[in-house]
This record gives structure tokens, C-alpha cells and sequence, in this order.
């Protein structure tokens, strides 16, 4: 990477486990999962089981994993009613925030221009960047319309890998907590 590439730590408030290699899987966490984590509950039954999931996934596995954010997840946690946004940055108390860099921003650049996305997906786009700058094993999100949208992760993937990037997983909680590990 980079002599931009700057990393901070929030301290942290709880432990960590590691693999038999002494090595955890990297996840960078996306702004949706913070938010159905931190939500109240919905009345909308999908939705529901999915913050029920993350809640699950948060509490059970995410002590298997080195977890990451960037500073684009902390602007967006930040905004919105004072209440939610205190409970949002609360919870990523002790997750390393990775900062974005000249090479994640001309990889988000390049993913606009050459897979063609509309302008308005640009700040997830840039989360996705980050990811695969920073060689994120997992990108974690529940933004399936502009991320985890599989009529566009091939064309971003193959992007990624021609840029001399590995593109990270790209998946929701509940792979993650379903998944076998080695």
C-alpha cells in the first residue's frame, strides 16, 4: 500500500480470539450492518430477521474476525437523530478504522467509469475500494442494491484483480455465521 495509508484505533472494549495459524480473516464492516445492529427493531419481517442475524453474527462470531470501518462508515454512522448515531458509534468502539487513500480513490474511480455505475452509488463504491485496498478478506453488508448487487460484482471484481487487487468476499451476516470454519 501506500505512504498515504494512515490507520487509527478506537480502543478497544472487548477481546479477540485466532485461528489455529495465529491469523483472523479481515472484515471490513459497511455502514448498513452497523445500522440494522443498532436499529430498533422492524416491523417489516425480512428486515426483522435480518437485524436479528447481525445481532447474532455481532455477539457470536465477530470475536473470529479482525474487524475493520472506514472513515466513510464513521461519517455516515455519525449522521441522523443523536440518539441512534451515539448507539451507531458505541458499537464500532475498538474497530480500526482504515483511511482513504489515493489508491482507493482512484480504484472507486476507475469502478464508476469502467463498470459504468450511476453517480449515486460513488460512497458505497468508495467503501468497496477501501476494502479492496486495504486486502479485506470479507466485505460485510446488508446494501445488496448497490454492493452486494451480483449483476455487478463480476464486472467490479474482474476491475479489482486487473487494478492488482483481491477482491474481497462480498456478503451479509448471514453467510458469515452459517459458514463453516477451518
Amino acid at each position: 500500500m501506500g505512504g498515504d495509508t494512515e490507520n487509527r484505533m478506537i480502543e478497544s472494549d472487548y477481546g479477540s480470539t485466532e485461528g489455529e495459524d495465529g491469523v483472523k480473516e479481515k472484515v471490513y464492516i459497511e455502514t448498513s450492518v452497523i445500522s440494522y445492529l443498532c436499529a430498533r427493531p422492524s416491523r417489516d419481517l425480512v428486515v426483522a430477521a435480518n437485524q436479528e442475524v447481525t445481532r447474532e453474527w455481532w455477539e457470536k462470531e465477530r470475536p473470529r474476525y479482525k474487524l475493520f470501518i472506514s472513515q466513510l462508515v464513521t461519517a455516515e454512522i455519525r449522521a441522523g437523530d443523536e440518539d441512534a448515531a451515539a448507539k451507531r458509534i458505541k458499537a464500532v468502539k475498538g474497530i480500526e478504522v482504515l483511511t482513504a487513500n489515493h489508491e482507493s480513490e482512484d480504484l472507486a474511480g476507475k469502478l464508476m467509469q469502467e463498470a459504468t455505475l450511476p453517480s449515486r452509488v460513488g460512497d458505497d463504491i468508495a467503501q468497496l475500494a477501501v476494502a479492496a485496498v486495504y486486502r479485506m478478506d470479507y466485505l460485510l453488508t446488508w446494501n445488496c442494491a448497490h454492493i452486494a448487487n451480483p449483476h455487478w460484482l463480476k464486472k467490479i471484481e474482474g476491475i479489482v484483480v486487473n487494478a492488482g487487487f483481491n477482491m474481497p468476499v462480498v456478503c451479509d451476516p448471514q453467510a458469515l455465521l452459517e459458514g463453516e470454519h477451518e
